[in-house]
């Protein structure tokens, strides 16, 4: 059994070379949501999942979606740069059906950089290795069957149980909507889209990948 990693090698690296390169590309886009995007990314792959954090808090009413002015004060909350004409043209976009509100998860999804099919495919086959039971969610049960949690330092100092390692790992890859202690597909590859926007090249993204999951 191999020991719990948490951050993939290089990514701090990369993350700071993204960030540089979203600046320098937010002063070339006009395009509305690819602004919102990239000034995400200018704060690291974990941008976007920021943003869905604050939208969660705003959310009173658990109902998963946001109207204009949840929208606004979240974007105002996170210090996007984004004025009202701007965040009309971001909400109209995502408002498909014009009831006024917008769904919280296809907000963030839309968010998510795109990735090639290959990236995908890599990121599911490490989604499936850690789905234990193959039901589509990886819980702390999953976990215990592929990773030691017996090595990880607040382990080993007496910090933590063996439980909270597991879950503090599953809590980088949670919805920032609600850390539940259980990571969906959707979950898993919005979390790596961050990741995998800082990264050029295909092929060393997989490489990092089958390093980092043993695949």
């Amino acid at each position: 059994m191999s020991a719990l990693v948490f951050q993939m090698p290089g990514t701090a690296r990369h993350d700071r070379e993204m960030a540089i390169q979203a600046k320098k590309n937010l002063s070339k886009t006009t395009d509305p949501v690819e602004r919102l995007r990239l000034q995400c990314l200018a704060r690291g792959s974990a941008g976007i999942k920021g943003l869905g954090r604050v939208f969660r808090i705003m959310d009173d009413d658990n109902s998963r979606t946001l109207d204009f002015k949840e929208f606004v004060k979240g974007l105002n909350d996170y210090a996007m740069m984004i004025d009202k004409e701007e965040a009309q043209e971001i909400f109209r976009i995502f408002d498909k059906d014009g009831s006024g509100t917008i769904d919280f998860d296809e907000f963030l999804v839309t968010l998510r950089p795109p990735m090639s099919n290959a990236r995908k495919e890599i990121i599911m086959q490490a989604f499936r290795k850690l789905d234990k039971t193959g039901d589509g969610v990886i819980t702390i049960e999953d976990l215990r069957g592929v990773y030691n949690a017996k090595h990880h330092p607040k382990y080993q100092n007496g910090d933590w149980t063996e439980d909270q390692v597991f879950r503090a790992f599953l809590d980088n890859f949670d919805s920032p909507y609600d850390k539940d202690g259980k990571v969906t597909k959707d979950e898993f590859l919005n979390y790596y889209s961050g990741v995998s926007a800082s990264v050029d090249s295909d092929a060393y993204f997989i490489l990092m990948m089958k390093k980092s999951w043993k695949l």
